[in-house]
């Protein structure tokens, strides 16, 4: 269901991008649009992880795809963050963190397509970055103004580093240690955060924005049920447990809304 998923919206684009190569362009070098561009190559990662344990085949050229590609991303979307003429901090929002942070995604496939040596390298760029950039996302939250309607949703975004670094990490080392330990309660404590402004959440309109709670509560819940399985915690199972059934509901929730938005011309209106 994923892939068909993925290759529909794939199509959609690549409609936009052929009959509409201005918007596309328009949308690389936009200071927030951009950094939704890697999702494209996060995606490609992610089938490749789904379809591991079937095709391995297919599973591990569809990860060759996606790695290079979110490489490539990054290294374009860095260079515009390096040299660009028209940012301001405004524009700075959680949603920063896919392109660079996105690469701790690469090893949960790497580890059984490529030398181990490659997943780290992977892991060594999106760690160090998300601590970068974590650093600079909050001293914007901090000190100026709040994040638009439409943004708010992203949020939900600082959950995903710590998540999937915890389910990576601990692919690549094998174990649970002090680290491992660090990665999945900050995300914990992140949830928790979040969780206490449910109400806000709740309130706000629907945008397609809104999709930012999808992967983030996926990531926790996976990084969840991998603590259960490392720590031997009962705990940690119903957590996982209560999780999923929250995420199922929630990606449930925004598959109806963004089809009602859809039928009544809301989704494409103009921003």
């Amino acid at each position: 269901m994923a892939s068909a998923v993925f290759v529909v919206v794939a199509f959609a684009y690549l409609v936009k991008w052929l009959r509409h190569p201005d918007a596309v362009h328009a949308e690389r070098a936009h200071p927030v649009k951009m950094n939704f561009v890697p999702t494209i190559s996060i995606g490609i990662l992610l089938l490749g992880v789904a379809w591991q344990p079937v095709v391995p085949a297919f599973a591990s050229g569809v990860w060759v795809v996606g790695a290079a590609l979110h490489l490539a991303l990054t290294l374009i979307t860095m260079s515009a963050w390096i040299h660009h003429t028209h940012f301001e901090v405004q524009h700075l929002n959680p949603a920063w963190f896919i392109p660079v942070v996105g690469n701790i995604i690469v090893p949960l496939g790497g580890v059984h397509f490529a030398p181990l040596e490659l997943s780290w390298f992977f892991f060594s760029i999106g760690l160090v970055f998300w601590i970068v950039l974590l650093a600079v996302v909050m001293y914007r939250l901090f000190f100026h103004a709040p994040l638009a309607l439409r943004l708010t949703p992203t949020l939900f975004i600082l959950l995903a580093p710590p998540s999937v670094g915890f389910v990576a990490y601990t692919g690549l080392t094998g174990g649970l240690d002090a680290f491992a330990r660090v990665l999945y309660y900050t995300a914990l404590f992140l949830a928790l955060l979040l969780a206490s402004n449910a109400l806000r959440f709740y309130r706000l309109p629907f945008f397609v924005s809104a999709w930012a709670y999808s992967f983030p509560l996926a990531a926790l819940t996976t990084a969840t049920l991998r603590m259960a399985e490392l720590s031997g915690l009962d705990f940690f199972v119903w957590l996982g447990s209560g999780l999923l059934g929250v995420t199922s509901v929630v990606i449930a929730l925004l598959a109806v809304r963004t089809v009602r938005a859809a039928v009544a011309g809301e989704l494409i209106a103009g921003e």
